[in-house]
């Protein structure tokens, strides 16, 4: 049996239900659909992702600044203007870069102090022929969204162990 954490994330569907049922008792108009539509569960899954994403490299970024102590070494997070959830992380002109450019793509990436990004390495160290990497939204059984990079399922722990690690190789100096 799989194991399932019950959190606010996991519970967000149903305060959206809620909330739907309030807004049909006052205004008298029913949707019956709008929970099977693959569009609206794509968006907020897209929304969802990325802000664990963030709450994920927070939680790391503001341990390594404690370890680190020196707050000139200090790596910084931003949020992206006139974005829903998109983000940065900054140190010493390099910049990773973690956005959403349609709901059911998140693209990751490097980009330097003169704004040009450029190609990522892959777990053997070598270049890949892309600039971002892209995780792509499938939907399963039930409307399921599943999150993969290259068709493998993305775990969020690992996916941010691999940037961060690369992030703070890259930008030491």
């Amino acid at each position: 049996m799989e194991n399932f954490e019950l959190n606010e994330l996991s519970s967000k569907w149903l305060e959206s239900l809620v909330i739907d049922e309030i807004n049909m008792e006052e205004t008298g108009v029913v949707n019956f659909n709008d929970h099977i539509d693959p569009t609206l569960n794509l968006e907020d899954s897209s929304i969802d992702l990325v802000e664990s994403l963030r709450s994920i490299f927070e939680f790391h970024i503001q341990k390594f600044n404690q370890l680190r102590g020196d707050t000139s070494k200090h790596i910084k997070i931003f949020k992206i203007s006139d974005t829903i959830n998109d983000f940065l992380i900054f140190r010493n002109s390099l910049k990773l870069v973690v956005s959403r450019p349609s709901k059911d793509l998140i693209s990751i990436g490097f980009m330097n102090n003169s704004g040009n990004f450029f190609q990522t390495r892959n777990s053997e160290g070598l270049q890949t022929p892309d600039v971002f990497h892209e995780l792509k939204a499938h939907l399963g059984a039930f409307n399921k969204i599943i999150w993969k990079y290259k068709g493998e399922e993305v775990d969020h722990q690992a996916l941010v162990k691999f940037y961060l690690s690369e992030f703070i190789k890259q930008s030491a100096s």
